[in-house]
């Protein structure tokens, strides 16, 4: 399980889940001989006391506290029932009678105060007042306070944050006296496998706590959003570490630490921290407009496994990210990129994979126009974009595809019954007007379409890139892939409600 790394006094803060397929073991070793020795380089550096000494002071423990307020009845003790429960009008009169905490005949509504405080940390990027920390550890908290490592509070306003990056910047007013210190950003992208780090932050409530490791690993993806791309360290990072700083040996921030994979909620030395490379960009919108201004294509993608790069002609192999919807109102629309196109470069960034696009294109300022290359039906093509601006809530629009009327015809075919779209079919499986193709009656369990969950009450939209209106349109786009010697076919599949996605299957 993933854990925001942030402590919590009386709440704890609601955990982050993600799905993964590690699994730890002891496992115990022995060799038979001589006992090897230790490489002298694993040794590690001799003290990092002076780095911490140089740091520390820019470190600070965040406390959050919000206040809700609460109805009570009269303000009084006892069980809290739904209104028009059988047993309400007895208790009501038991209170009045016992005089009740409020008294008398008054039961009226009152207002009760529920306070819940969590602590996290942060660090000083500018003297002037200005303090980083993560968007959980603030919350929608109605009071902040920013406590120095010699203990000075600083009452603190939020100037922006982002939810998407689980970023927050907020500012306090130093005494002018007293100034503050301020750690400079570094770069994230230089970071190795191995190097050494730092991290610094109020695990537990324990301010000022100092551990070390190395970056295990970069560009992790724990699927807690859309821009993905954690450091990955074994620095003791625990709940209250939220949103304090992962430095590296020059006293640089390189990373924001984020979360923890944890089975105990303690650390097992497997942390994640925001690296800076991708945090940076997004702090300075926060402070310069108080939000985030993404670019936006307009497109909603997939990744490109081996099956489905060899259906698509796709020479070199996976790679890129397959278009699998275009918003009618979306720039990607208005620069004629279609269903089906691989988008293998971006603003002269090459695209590896579908989850590099999203934050290629967030990184991106609005109205910019950048080229993008795709390849469509195996020939590269270069076409020009104007990004727009993502908006929070913003749905994208699948394609509005046409396709001639269906025929009421039953086929089977890639272990799959099929049948043109009737009335009838459209009110069994609800499915949406606008939706045209060829309708799944039956997927055959023991079939690859059934592994790659096909169900019945989808609808076939395109075989191999080309749309279908028939069985017979599938069973001869089939035929005919088949005779080009293709290992796999490229179905493109909606679900009831008009959401499309790609899906390979084995032609052998």
């Amino acid at each position: 399980m993933v854990l925001p790394a942030s402590a919590s006094v009386r709440r704890p803060s609601p955990y982050r889940h993600f799905r993964s397929g590690l699994a730890a073991a002891m496992i115990g070793a022995s060799v038979a001989g001589a006992i090897l020795p230790m490489p002298a380089f694993a040794k590690g550096p001799e003290s990092l006391a002076d780095l911490a000494d140089q740091v520390t002071d820019a470190v600070v423990n965040i406390s959050a506290s919000t206040t809700v307020e609460q109805p009570s009845r009269g303000g009084r003790p006892g069980p809290q029932l739904p209104p028009g429960t059988p047993f309400e009008d007895l208790f009501e009169e038991f209170f009045k009678k016992r005089g009740g905490r409020g008294g008398g005949d008054d039961d009226g509504p009152r207002q009760q105060s529920r306070k819940s405080n969590s602590l996290g940390s942060g660090f000083i990027i500018d003297a002037s007042g200005i303090v980083v920390t993560n968007n959980h550890v603030v919350g929608d908290a109605n009071d902040i306070q920013v406590i120095l490592h010699d203990g000075t509070k600083l009452k603190a306003e939020v100037i922006g944050k982002d939810s998407k990056l689980d970023l927050a910047v907020l500012r306090v007013k130093p005494d002018a006296a007293r100034p503050l210190k301020a750690v400079p950003f570094g770069d994230s992208d230089t970071m190795r496998p191995g190097d050494w780090v730092m991290a610094i932050g109020n695990p537990f409530g324990l301010g000022g706590s100092v551990s070390a490791g190395i970056v295990s690993a970069r560009g992790r993806n724990i699927e807690s959003g859309p821009y993905d791309n954690y450091i990955q360290t074994d620095a003791a990072i625990n709940k209250g570490n939220s949103g304090g700083p992962l430095f590296n040996m020059n006293g640089e921030v390189i990373g924001i630490n984020t979360a923890i994979l944890s089975p105990s909620g303690g650390s097992v030395g497997i942390g994640f921290a925001v690296p800076s490379n991708t945090s940076s960009p997004v702090i300075e919108q926060l402070r310069q407009f108080g939000e985030v201004r993404r670019g936006w294509l307009g497109v909603r993608i997939q990744n490109v496994d081996e099956a489905t790069a060899e259906a698509l002609g796709l020479k070199g192999g996976p790679r890129g990210a397959l278009i699998a919807g275009v918003d009618e109102k979306g720039p990607a629309r208005g620069a004629d990129l279609q269903v089906g196109d691989v988008i293998t470069k971006f603003n002269d960034t090459p695209v590896k994979s579908s989850s590099e696009l999203p934050r290629i294109v967030a990184a991106t300022p609005v109205g910019k126009q950048v080229d993008v290359t795709i390849v469509r039906k195996g020939e590269e093509q270069k076409k020009s974009v104007t990004l727009g601006r993502l908006e929070d809530g913003e749905k994208t629009q699948v394609a509005n595809l046409k396709q001639p009327e269906a025929e009421s015809v039953t086929k089977q075919a890639l272990g799959l019954n099929l049948s043109g779209i009737t009335d009838e079919l459209r009110r069994r499986y609800s499915i949406k007007d606008t939706v045209k193709g060829v309708v799944i009656t039956r997927v055959d369990p023991n079939s690859a379409a059934s592994d790659k969950r096909i169900q019945a009450g989808e609808v076939v939209v395109e075989v191999g890139q080309e749309s279908v209106s028939t069985p017979s349109d599938v069973a001869k786009r089939v035929d005919a892939l088949r005779k080009e010697n293709r290992k796999s076919v490229l179905l493109l599949v909606s679900n009831a409600a008009g959401e499309v996605r790609f899906v390979a299957l084995s032609l052998e």
